[in-house]
């Protein structure tokens, strides 16, 4: 879960830059640079200047600037649940103390400049976009949005009213989807702070002041966290101009170490219940890998093969949707994924020192939840002990080998992949990836799947229902749930069907949750 607010929204076209690496023109003072992913770890205990990631300059007249800093909602202290979003989002949005809100974005305009910003549990991200004849005189100011804030009152409660309203009335009302997403979250890690959502709680927003936020952005937006990244046209003394420039920031000390994250909770369905037209569903649990696994470009191909994000290829898009019409997608992911925008494409800069596997059930209705459910996990228990077709592992591997360019598609994308790179330490990653597709068998690929994916019965659920005494106990009986549809169907998918309609969930009351969804955030 993530969330982005931004002052300006111009596009300024496609950039053409696309290797990664130290620049060919050094600054007349050498700036500590890291070529992405040169370590895991950004920046390192002892610095006390920023590190820096950069992209060679391109021909393209745009800069990017990325300014990510480890500090995300877990930084929140449990009182104060939103207040790394709000600080973020004040700072980006409220103006500084020699430009209003306004006049911040008539500063903008005519240079095509822009500033928004990102946050999620372990980073936030200022991403910033200039035409490069701007770039002396877009530097100040985008120094006062971080070290010299306007922390406006009116400007604190609008922001702050902004983001009550998106938790009451878009999350708790009318966003199932990422309710059920939310729901998985906080049923996987219980009071682990990766539970949270990134725009914390009606309760912990509405007891911030501006002075705690301002106190709180001292303490996380600090140059011991903050990695400078630079791509796009960019001139060769920018990234020593931004680190001196950023050296108003506090020194600051290391994020502070992730607590261990809990065993799995003897609950394993968490159904909120509130008055909705359909049922949203969401399956996970956490896992030991992440990108910097060995087998996690096998995952990667065997993930895509069984559930891509809104792509048709899919097995599940194809058993759910294509062949029965029970919803409008269905994915799976190996990693916390956020939607960028408008998009298909994965956000990036949203990485996590601890992951965790979903599957995605978009909403369905009610009368056909129960056999939903039973599909998904029928789904997902086939390609444990089956696996992947090698045409499946081939269609994959194809797709994904042009599909992971289109993730590079612009001098923004390609420093946040650069940035991700430097986090978890996998240099070129995509590159890489791309490189090893002829090489990922169906073989490899089921192994990876087998040995890193927790089994069926390891998955938790969240489900978003009314009725959820009716669901909970249906849930628990396990009688059979058959699908009826208003056209034939094939002799085969019937006969599956009835399979699957009798699957049962081995769920003991004890094991279902229900929560009204007023106590949610």
């Amino acid at each position: 879960m993530s969330h982005r607010v931004a002052l300006t929204l111009l596009s300024l076209g496609a950039l053409t830059l696309s290797a990664c690496g130290a620049p060919p023109a050094a600054p007349t003072r050498t700036p500590r640079t890291t070529a992405p992913a040169a370590a895991p770890a950004l920046p390192s205990a002892s610095a006390v200047e920023p590190a820096i990631v950069t992209l060679p300059p391109g021909k393209s007249p745009v800069v990017a600037i990325r300014l990510l800093f480890r500090a995300g909602a877990t930084d929140d202290p449990a009182e104060h649940l939103g207040i790394t979003s709000l600080a973020a989002t004040l700072m980006a949005e409220g103006g500084t103390q020699s430009l209003t809100n306004v006049a911040l974005k008539e500063k903008l305009y005519p240079w095509a400049a822009s500033i928004s910003v990102q946050v999620d549990a372990d980073a936030t991200v200022f991403s910033a976009t200039v035409h490069k004849d701007h770039v002396s005189a877009f530097v100040p100011v985008l120094t006062e949005v971080l070290t010299q804030p306007r922390w406006a009152i009116e400007e604190f409660e609008r922001l702050r009213r902004d983001a009550i309203d998106d938790l009451e009335k878009r999350l708790r009302t009318s966003d199932d989807e990422a309710l059920g997403k939310a729901a998985l979250a906080n049923l996987l890690y219980g009071e682990h702070p990766y539970a949270r959502y990134d725009r914390g709680s009606v309760a912990g927003l509405k007891s911030l002041t501006v002075d705690a936020v301002k106190a709180h952005a001292a303490r996380v937006f600090t140059k011991a966290r903050l990695t400078i990244g630079v791509s796009g046209g960019w001139p060769a003394d920018l990234p020593m101009s931004l680190q001196d420039s950023l050296a108003a920031l506090p020194d600051g000390a290391p994020q502070p170490a992730l607590p261990s994250v809990p065993a799995a909770s003897p609950t394993r369905v968490l159904i909120v219940e509130k008055d909705a037209p359909a049922v949203a569903m969401s399956l996970g649990a956490t896992v030991p890998f992440d990108r910097r696994d060995p087998d996690f470009f096998a995952l990667m191909v065997g993930l895509s093969a069984f559930g891509e994000h809104r792509q048709f290829h899919g097995r599940l898009m194809q058993r759910m949707r294509e062949e029965r019409g029970l919803n409008y997608g269905d994915y799976a992911y190996g990693e916390h994924f956020v939607q960028a925008g408008w998009s298909t494409f994965p956000e990036v800069n949203v990485p996590r020192r601890a992951q965790y596997f979903s599957i995605w059930v978009r909403p369905v209705q009610p009368s056909d939840a129960r056999f939903a459910l039973r599909l998904a996990l029928h789904e997902y228990d086939k390609l444990l002990k089956d696996g992947l077709t090698p045409a499946e592992v081939e269609r994959a591997g194809r797709f994904l080998a042009g599909y992971t360019r289109l993730w590079e598609k612009n001098a923004q994308r390609r420093l946040g992949i650069g940035l991700d790179d430097a986090w978890y330490g996998t240099p070129d990653r995509l590159t890489r990836f791309r490189s090893a597709l002829p090489t990922l068998t169906a073989e490899a690929v089921n192994a990876a799947l087998r040995k890193h994916l927790p089994p069926v019965q390891g998955l938790r659920i969240a489900l978003v229902s009314k009725d959820a005494a009716a669901l909970r106990d249906a849930l628990v009986e396990s009688a059979p749930s058959p699908k009826t549809y208003n056209s034939e169907k094939p002799k085969a998918l019937v006969d599956e069907d009835a399979v699957v309609s009798t699957r049962p969930f081995g769920l003991t009351a004890e094991q279902i949750r229900i929560v009204p969804v007023g106590s949610m955030f």
